[in-house]
């Protein structure tokens, strides 16, 4: 079977259908760490449509649906990453990492130095899948209830002129 999907901004009309998979995904990550409080479980619709419109969100789209997500706020040369989903029957199929390389090329094209993202610290597979994209542990914090892990990835001059993508048959719409 072929992993075929189409990677693109988001838009105001996928706020629900990017709610719902938002909510599958963190349900799941707030099990796993055994926590019933976690930022992304409060989220409305409207919250996602305010994020879609005021900060960038991408979405990766099989069959008509949106099978995956992430988000990126960039302040200065800095960039924080969120949010990242992927629907349960897709995953291990290249989505997340073909997600994280279309950030990676839209912050070296904003001119920006380094990223920071959050994951629990005791999930080994979010840990290694993070490290495997090139981010590393700068600090662990418990303030939230769980062991949460501030994640780097550093930037350097890399040419941004190379092709965004070319794995996992994605497409990718070129930035505004």
């Amino acid at each position: 079977m072929e992993n075929c999907f189409v990677l693109r901004h988001a838009v105001v009309s996928d706020a629900a259908e990017i709610h719902v998979l938002l909510q599958e995904a963190f349900r799941e990550y707030a099990e796993f760490l055994g926590v019933t409080q976690l930022e992304a479980l409060n989220e409305s619709i409207k919250d996602v449509e305010y994020e879609i419109k005021n900060n960038t969100v991408f979405v990766a789209i099989a069959d008509g649906c949106i099978i995956g997500t992430i988000r990126v706020r960039i302040s200065g040369d800095e960039a924080y990453i969120s949010r990242l989903a992927v629907s349960k029957p897709h995953r291990n199929m290249g989505v997340g990492e073909s997600l994280i390389n279309l950030v990676d090329r839209f912050l070296q094209s904003k001119g920006v130095k380094k990223a920071i993202l959050y994951t629990a610290s005791n999930n080994p597979n979010l840990v290694r899948f993070y490290y495997g994209r090139g981010f590393y542990i700068d600090s662990v914090s418990h303030e939230r209830g769980y062991p949460r892990a501030r994640m780097i990835k550093e930037y350097r001059n890399i040419d941004t002129d190379e092709e965004l993508c070319s794995c996992h048959n994605s497409q990718i719409n070129s930035f505004r």
